[in-house]
């Protein structure tokens, strides 16, 4: 009796299927086909089979009325997918078959010479690079809108006191334009993160193939030109089995999370109840459905939720990449998909931010009530003692610990105390103290650079404007 053999689910791939007496079972198209996300580089994969083929022509490897075939070809399959008229098949993979399959309809033969002296790991690697480069700038243009949003109300809010925290409890006061611009400076070095990111994948694996290199006389420099690079990769087994730079852009993704996690949750404290510093406008806040007075502040509690999904991508890329033999293998597929998502949640969160600050409204006074409480003043006398008297800092710090013990019991703020109060505790206390102990005097005097006072805050904007920005003040 013969041994029944099942037939295959579909036949073996036109493009790979020659090796293969039966095709892949369903099971295995599901798990082995990338189409589903790997569409989204159809414009740079169409970009960099372009610039292959036209290297091919140059160097003679093709002719020049296949190359030109080809090139019309392309053209046409990218304005398919622009319309929206693309057949994409799951049987064929990934991008890189699916736009192979449909050129070869197309224009025929030559099409089956685009792929001379490359493999689909130098192009992926490439296609990857490229739109991670796009992500890139993407990315630097949203914070650069963000940066200019809290400038601006910096700016509008130089002189506006309100206390510092740390462990969230008043520590001293300080300007609301200080406190905006430390975001400033905080997304700044994400921008330069980025900008590293970006020079460090500057360098093209197309001419690596498969891993080895061709023995076709390719010429890689050029094609790295015509794509944007700024050199071809110097070592064809790192060209393709690498991917340092998406782990890079996930972490730069990451460390932006986390910098508007923190500010959305200052957001959802501000417009608390508890604080009122702040109020969200109408259209970057929502009601209850059970509750007719609640304005809840969902955007910002939304934006900070995605710093998990960011952090989440780099950790799923990390250990994807974490235990892979040189060169390629299939792991790498799972590559694309946290970049994607990494690029998505920060194409919504950076504008919501954005829009968050841009008509955000600040309740100036309320402000300057909390930084009035606590006893905030409490390092300017510390300060004033070693300063005026010579005390050494550890002494001053016990007599004004003393003279804020005093304060609590009487209920009332240390510049309230007498100088006779104050005198029980030091003798050398004088009506002088009481030029450092108002809110505004402190923040006043914190003129070191770097420091709150608002004349160093209107100094920062300007400057902020010109490292950030690149225009003048005023523009």
């Amino acid at each position: 009796m013969s041994k029944k053999t099942s037939s295959p689910a579909s036949p073996p791939s036109a493009i790979w299927g020659g090796r293969f007496a039966a095709g892949p079972t369903e099971l295995m198209q599901q798990i082995n086909a990338s189409i589903d996300v790997d569409r989204r580089l159809y414009a740079q994969d169409i970009a960099g089979s372009k610039a292959h083929c036209k290297m091919l022509v140059r160097q003679g490897i093709i002719s020049k009325s296949d190359g030109d075939a080809i090139l019309d070809g392309l053209q046409k399959v990218l304005e398919e997918i622009e319309d929206g008229r693309f057949p994409f098949s799951r049987s064929l993979e990934d991008i890189h078959m699916n736009v192979e399959a449909r050129l070869s309809e197309l224009v025929g033969e030559p099409a089956g010479r685009l792929h001379t002296a490359r493999s689909r790991n130098d192009q992926v690697a490439t296609d990857f690079r490229l739109w991670v480069r796009e992500a890139l700038d993407r990315l630097d243009r949203d914070l650069v809108r963000l940066q200019a949003v809290l400038i601006d109300q910096a700016e509008r809010h130089a002189d506006a006191v309100m206390p510092g925290f740390t462990h969230l409890q008043t520590a001293q006061p300080v300007t609301l334009g200080h406190h905006l611009l430390a975001y400033v400076e905080m997304y700044g070095r994400d921008r330069g993160r980025a900008a590293d990111c970006r020079r460090r994948l500057a360098e093209c694996p197309l001419g690596a193939a498969a891993l080895a290199g061709t023995s076709f006389p390719i010429d890689p420099h050029s094609t790295a030109r015509d794509l944007g690079f700024e050199r071809p990769c110097a070592n064809s087994m790192d060209a393709v089995s690498d991917r340092d730079f998406a782990l890079e852009y996930l972490g730069v993704a990451a460390i932006v999370g986390v910098h508007l996690s923190r500010q959305a949750e200052e957001i959802v404290l501000w417009c608390s109840d508890g604080f009122s510093f702040m109020r969200l406008p109408d259209s970057f806040s929502t009601g209850s459905s059970i509750m007719p007075q609640k304005r809840n502040p969902d955007a910002a509690e939304l934006v900070r939720s995605k710093a998990g999904r960011l952090i989440g991508a780099l950790n799923a890329l990390l250990v994807v990449m974490k235990g892979l033999p040189l060169t390629y293998s299939k792991d790498m597929q799972e590559d694309k998909q946290p970049v994607f998502e990494a690029a998505d949640t920060l194409a919504l969160a950076i504008p919501a931010m954005a829009g968050m600050m841009e008509g955000a409204e600040f309740d100036r006074e309320r402000l300057r009530q909390a930084a009035g409480r606590g006893h905030p003043t409490a390092t300017d006398l510390a300060d004033w003692l070693v300063r005026v008297l010579g005390l050494p800092f550890r002494r001053a710090h016990h007599v004004t610990g003393r003279l804020v013990r005093k304060a609590e019991a009487r209920g009332c703020g240390l510049e309230a105390l007498s100088v006779e109060e104050m005198q029980a505790e030091e003798t050398g206390i004088t009506d002088a103290v009481y030029g450092v102990l108002g809110i505004d005097n402190s923040v006043r005097s914190r003129k070191s650079p770097g420091g709150t006072a608002p004349e160093n805050v209107h100094r920062a904007v300007a400057d902020a404007r010109r490292r950030f920005l690149k225009r003048p003040p005023g523009d």
